[in-house]
């Protein structure tokens, strides 16, 4: 029998000669898939990617969001809100031009909430309903920046948008200083009524494309275009239509606008 035997040192030696040539890899718990497989560097690269662009998209809207919050917050808050009155004579041709000895009782006033946002070139004015069944309620927003006017019939709850007039209504900033000039005194608003006539005509479905102010008034709402008859002063002859009234002024003039259904 042959007895064969092994050098322990020569075992040892070959041993740590293994561990020195095998590689050992550490990897954190959250490298592995759920199956327990390691995740590949491109993986794990296109996931970080995707994490940035996401956190990019969340940031982009969070910001638009908040420029839309404090625009529309700014447009609700009722700071810098006038309210006036302004009196006006009615439909007398021997008289079309304000005069300090006319009667009391020729005269007629206007009320109105009126905001300006100078800086959107924006005028807001909210005509209440009238002590004297002359006029009907309204909301109506004069956009410089569009060019738009758009008037909300209180009463039907619809909304009519026209080319804005500027032979009427006067600038924000003109119309600013005219309100200051009335609450101050040094103005005292006296003075005659024009009558524009409006007739409408399509509806108009996407108002989203009419710019802030106008969308938040007519946002759901029935919405319709208006045609600009001749604008005159004095007395007009109208034709016997469906139509609604509304007595307004945005100039140093009362202006009633007939919104007239075909």
């Amino acid at each position: 029998m042959v007895k064969v035997s092994f050098n322990s040192a020569l075992a040892q030696k070959e041993a740590a000669k293994k561990e020195e040539n095998s590689e050992v890899l550490i990897l954190p718990p959250d490298t592995k898939d759920p199956e327990g497989g390691v995740v590949p560097v491109g993986q794990r690269r296109a996931w970080c990617w995707c994490m940035c662009f996401g956190l990019a998209f969340m940031l982009a809207g969070v910001i638009l969001g908040g420029a839309y919050l404090y625009k529309y917050f700014a447009f609700q808050q009722q700071e810098g809100v006038f309210f006036c009155g302004f009196k006006y004579i009615e439909d007398d041709l021997t008289l079309t031009e304000p005069d300090a000895g006319a009667p009391a009782a020729l005269y007629h006033t206007i009320e109105e909430n009126i905001q300006i946002l100078e800086a959107d070139e924006v005028e807001f004015i909210s005509v209440p309903v009238p002590e004297f069944a002359d006029s009907d309620p309204a909301d109506i927003v004069h956009d410089f920046h569009r060019r738009l006017t758009a008037y909300l019939d209180l009463s039907l709850d619809k909304c009519y948008v026209i080319p804005l007039n500027t032979s009427v209504v006067m600038p924000p900033k003109n119309f600013l200083e005219l309100l200051i000039n009335i609450k101050a005194g040094t103005y005292l608003p006296q003075s005659y009524l024009i009558h524009e006539q409006m007739i409408v005509t399509d509806r108009i479905e996407n108002v989203d494309q009419l710019g802030f102010f106008i969308y938040r008034l007519c946002r759901g709402k029935e919405t319709y275009k208006l045609q600009r008859k001749e604008t005159m002063k004095g007395i007009q002859k109208r034709e016997a239509s469906n139509c609604r009234k509304i007595r307004h002024f945005e100039n140093r003039f009362a202006v009633e606008t007939l919104i007239c259904e075909q």
